[in-house]
């Protein structure tokens, strides 16, 4: 396993990222008992107290669980946490179901969108897709975000901010899978084009439809992704 080790400025911190980042990463799994924290200290080439207090943190966001005398555990994801935790990573079958999700949400807030739009909102989306904009991960959540505001309902704004937090490093890894696929790369953008023209030209039904495509396309290419990196 290859480890970087660790500097002395924030030490903590930064082990709280090494775990972080190797959870992210499948070296330790939903379910799985972390080293002790002597072989974390060996690992990292730090002190106890830092391990300690990398835990604490790590706990605290709901990422482990401390089990006293037995030892620290990967937390499961759990969708009943989701709105507490989105820093809990998800597997296939939560990512299927969040997508069910924003399917069911987000096609309602484009058709809604199509409705309510206005010009600095339909700006704010072309901007975001224009041909001079980076299309990586923060443009892609930037994009749907102007769209759930477009569509005016603020708890669903805050409902598509959860899911999408809890998508987060799924999408961005997603995204650099993307640079290897740059056909998919540019059906995604051409998708994008064609929700914002829809909304644009007042068709929800449109609307509805290619926001549909379009999560139905990056579901199944973000499953095969995932499949590829195991």
């Amino acid at each position: 396993m290859n480890v970087k080790k660790i500097s002395t400025r924030k030490i903590s911190e930064i082990a709280a990222e090494q775990i972080e980042e190797m959870i992210a990463k499948g070296s330790f799994k939903p379910g799985d008992k972390l080293p002790s924290v002597r072989e974390l200290c060996e690992l990292f080439g730090v002190g106890r107290s830092a391990v300690r207090d990398a835990l604490t943190s790590l706990q605290g966001k709901g990422i482990v669980q401390v089990k006293q005398g037995e030892g620290t555990y990967i937390t499961r994801f759990d969708s009943s946490k989701l709105f507490h935790n989105p820093h809990l990573h998800p597997d296939i079958k939560d990512i299927q179901e969040l997508f069910q999700a924003r399917k069911m949400v987000e096609t309602g807030l484009a058709e809604m969108a199509a409705d309510n739009r206005s010009e600095e909102d339909l700006e704010m989306m072309k901007r975001l897709i224009s041909d001079e904009t980076i299309h990586g991960w923060e443009e892609d959540y930037k994009f749907h975000m102007a769209i759930a505001r477009a569509a005016g309902n603020n708890i669903l704004i805050q409902f598509v901010q959860f899911i999408s937090e809890t998508l987060k490093k799924s999408m961005i890894d997603f995204h650099h899978y993307l640079e290897t696929r740059s056909d998919m790369a540019r059906k995604i953008e051409e998708q994008h084009q064609e929700i914002y023209l829809s909304i644009k030209n007042k068709e929800p039904d449109q609307a509805h439809k290619n926001m549909s495509d379009h999560l139905e396309l990056v579901e199944k290419l973000l499953q095969l992704s995932i499949l590829q990196e195991q």
